[in-house]
C-alpha cells in the first residue's frame, strides 16, 4: 500500500477544494508571465491549468475514498515508522523553497526523509523558483550528520520549470 503525507491531509476535502481552485487560477493568471518556465510538456498555461485541474479531481475523489492512504504530516518531523516506506518522492518542496527554508530545515527534513526511507528518497527540482541550482546541495553532500547517505543527482527529460531538469537521488550507503 502506499502513503502520502502533507500538512494539507489535516483538512477535509470540501476545504482543500475551497482552497485548490483560488490557488490554480492565480497560478494560471500568472504563470504565462513567468519566463523561468518552459512550456513542451504543458504545452501553455491553458493546457497546464486543465492537466491540473483533472489530478485535483482524481485525488479528490480517491482522498474522500481512501482517506487512510493520506497522512497529516509535516517536515521536519513526519509520523511515520523508521524505515516504512520503500520509495519517497518529494515534489517541488525543499529546494524551491530555500529563500524561504533555511539550511538546516533541509538537513532536518532529509534526515526525517531518510529515517522513515529504507530504499531510497527522490527529491525534485534541484532548483529554485528563481531556476537557478540549490546551494544547498553541495554542503548536504559534506554535511558529517548526512554522511550515512549517498547523493545523486539525476537527470529527466521533464523539464517545466527551467533547468529542472534533474532530481536528488539520496540512498543509505
Amino acid at each position: 500500500m502506499w502513503r502520502a503525507g502533507s500538512v494539507h491531509f489535516s483538512l477535509p476535502p470540501e476545504e482543500i477544494t475551497e482552497r485548490s481552485e483560488p490557488d490554480l487560477e492565480s497560478v494560471y493568471r500568472t504563470i504565462g508571465s513567468v519566463p523561468t518556465y518552459r512550456w513542451g510538456y504543458y504545452k501553455n498555461p491553458e493546457y497546464m491549468r486543465e492537466l491540473r485541474k483533472r489530478a485535483s479531481t482524481i485525488f479528490l475523489r480517491d482522498y474522500k475514498i481512501h482517506p487512510q492512504h493520506y497522512v497529516a504530516g509535516e517536515l521536519p518531523r513526519l509520523s511515520f515508522a523508521d524505515g516504512e516506506f520503500d520509495l519517497t518522492l518529494v515534489s517541488y518542496f525543499l529546494f524551491a523553497y530555500q529563500d524561504r527554508l533555511d539550511y538546516e530545515f533541509h538537513r532536518e527534513s532529509i534526515l526525517e526523509i531518510m529515517r522513515v526511507t529504507r530504499g531510497e528518497a527522490r527529491i525534485y527540482p534541484t532548483v529554485t523558483f528563481e531556476a537557478q541550482p540549490s546551494e544547498f546541495i553541495a554542503r548536504l553532500r559534506s554535511d558529517p550528520a548526512l554522511q550515512t547517505f549517498v547523493f545523486a543527482e539525476i537527470k529527466t527529460d521533464f523539464e517545466f520549470l527551467v533547468n529542472s531538469n534533474s532530481f536528488l537521488k539520496v540512498r543509505h550507503s
